[in-house]
């Protein structure tokens, strides 16, 4: 009976860890969502890795780094007409591990000319206690 109570223990205690994981990462989510929308590029950018390890696949080629994809969201997004009203929707988040989760989710501008969107996949890791984005492939 007690090993059966431990077990109970043991298996609560990783849902209520894995559900403050997912709550870290959706917010993370939230926070880049809001920081796009004041036009803040650099604030979106929080939520990723800061290393020239990132890695972002978009539409033609992967690329490494930080300062490379910030780069990239820069060139792309030069101003806020350019940058539009952001709106993620969330398909799924996976926490796998105690420092690894996945999230698929769809994304979508409202601009005044057009309305783009796409799908993205994000790995996150948690690093120094934080969840942030280490790779991300957005079509």
């Amino acid at each position: 009976m007690k090993r059966i109570l431990l077990s109970c223990l043991l298996l609560l205690g990783s849902y209520l860890s894995h559900a403050q994981d997912r709550q870290a990462i959706l917010k993370v989510m939230h926070d880049q969502e809001l920081a796009w929308n004041k036009g803040d590029i650099n604030g979106f950018m929080q939520g990723y890795w800061k290393s020239d390890s990132l890695l972002f696949v978009g539409k033609t080629a992967p690329a490494y780094g930080w300062q490379t994809t910030l780069a990239h969201y820069k060139k792309t997004y030069p101003n806020r007409a350019a940058m539009g009203q952001l709106t993620f929707t969330i398909l799924q988040v996976k926490v796998l591990d105690a420092t690894n989760a996945f999230l698929m989710g769809g994304w979508r501008l409202k601009r005044a000319k057009d309305a783009p969107g796409g799908y993205y996949t994000l790995w996150f890791r948690k690093i120094k206690g934080e969840w942030k984005i280490v790779c991300d492939h957005t079509s």
